[in-house]
């Protein structure tokens, strides 16, 4: 009975006051032996939209702020970290699709220990943020301004330079709060993870494939269930695939594939009434063929296509679920914006980036849109036609963003902007707002320090 209800502990307070004496271990630790590091970042971006494609969410714009600190001492075979961040957002018109991505106050999203268990092996344990592979189902997220964040235990294992292999298990932290009026009014409360909710797996590296390209490989297990206050669709799925590597050179071809399956079971819903798990059966797909050409401003021209499954209907489930991936990398801008994401997607890519010296880079890119399953939501639009009678041609997006290094290293200006072009899907399906083209821009300001 007293092991059930520990597994049951809420772990929330004691992970995140765990941040305050990490910071002051490190600040007192710098006068002994060992390397102090703190840094930290300010950044704050206006982002203003219309023709919004979102059903029951207003046009106009809003404040986004973010703030990071982090401390971490390196005392050798032990270091160990802390970081805080406060995410809010300010001016935003009701009825907003502002959410706990955007918005989550003072949040102490990392406090770690790391130990050297040999030359090449290290493990971590506390709350972390993780990156892995091409970050598509792991990631912490840099545009949108809160991340995912994770309790739990990593191994690492680097066998070789390049070569790497991760373990790991986790709780994926609850974003709080969650309810449109904490939201709303930036209020904090301090985020959970739960035991009802875990993620582990492995992911592995080997480089040197075919003498220029790397591979990874991997499986992860995400479990789900309801909690207090947690209301699931009881996800217990295996997420396979693997990845292939040629990175980007001047004056060379590079290329990219990777290959996700999935299988369990899942509900359609997160109401407690629905009882019904469904197998899961689905996949994603990513191809991408550049070259760098010997020009000025180093012009790379890419063509990528992405195929996320989508769900027909019947007794299983296919729409494909990409746990806690990062999107911005390669579906331009989320936040007020983020019509695009990987499920019930069918979708090239022309894009063409440039890097006119060390201060400058930029980008244009144009993707048609196609649903891989008319009867299912599109996207991370929210809009389905259950009856599939509005066609799967969704729109065209067009996509730019420029960044420029005021002071290298330290304060960096952006600018972008997208127009989706809206196709005979998005101005049928049931609940889609008719008020034209959408048209989203953003500037922002980063301090680092």
């Amino acid at each position: 009975m007293g092991r059930f209800q520990l597994k049951r502990l809420d772990l929330r307070h004691a992970t995140a006051a765990a941040v305050v004496p990490v910071c002051l271990l490190a600040t007192t630790a710098a006068a002994e032996d060992g390397a102090l590091e703190i840094e930290g970042s300010v950044r704050a971006r206006l982002e203003a939209i219309d023709g919004q494609f979102r059903a029951g969410a207003a046009n106009g714009g809003a404040l986004f702020l973010r703030t990071q600190l982090r401390a971490e001492y390196d005392a050798g075979p032990i270091r160990i970290g802390g970081e805080i961040q406060d995410a809010r957002v300010y001016f935003e018109r009701q009825p907003s699709s502002i959410g706990t991505t955007e918005v989550d106050t003072f949040e102490p999203i990392q406090a770690y220990v790391v130990g050297e268990l040999g030359a090449k092996t290290e493990l971590q344990v506390g709350r972390m943020t993780m990156d892995l592979g091409s970050r598509r189902l792991v990631s912490r997220q840099n545009f949108r301004n809160s991340t995912n964040a994770f309790t739990g235990v990593r191994f690492d294992w680097r066998p070789a330079k390049g070569d790497a292999l991760t373990l790991f298990w986790t709780m994926p932290h609850d974003r709080l709060p969650n309810d449109s009026d904490g939201i709303r009014d930036n209020e904090f409360a301090l985020n959970r993870e739960r035991v009802d909710q875990q993620l582990f797996g492995a992911h592995s590296v080997k480089s040197k494939l075919f003498k220029t390209a790397s591979l990874e490989t991997y499986l992860y297990r995400l479990t789900e269930r309801d909690g207090a206050n947690f209301s699931t669709r009881n996800r217990h799925l295996w997420t396979g695939g693997f990845r292939i590597l040629k990175p980007a050179r001047a004056k060379a071809f590079d290329f990219e594939l990777e290959a996700i399956g999935q299988r369990g079971t899942t509900r359609a819903s997160t109401s407690a009434a629905d009882r019904a798990d469904l197998n899961v059966k689905a996949y994603f797909v990513h191809v991408a063929v550049g070259h760098t050409f010997a020009a000025a401003w180093s012009p790379r021209l890419v063509v990528s296509y992405d195929r996320a499954s989508g769900d027909g209907g019947g007794r299983g489930y296919g729409r494909f679920d990409t746990l806690f991936g990062a999107r911005v990398f390669e579906y331009g801008p989320s936040s007020l914006y983020g019509p695009i994401g990987r499920a019930n997607l069918n979708s090239p890519e022309l894009r063409l980036e440039v890097k006119p010296n060390k201060r400058w880079d930029g980008y244009v890119a144009g993707r048609p849109l196609w649903l891989e399953s008319a009867t299912d939501t599109f996207a991370s639009t929210g809009l389905r036609d259950a009856r599939g009678t509005s066609g799967r041609y969704a729109g065209t997006q067009f996509d730019a963003r420029a960044r420029y290094w005021l002071t290298p290293d330290r304060v960096r200006i952006a600018a972008g902007a997208a127009v989706l072009a809206k196709g005979r899907f998005l101005e049928d399906a049931p609940g889609s707002p008719s008020n034209g083209n959408t048209h989203f821009g953003y500037v922002e300001v980063t301090y680092g320090f």
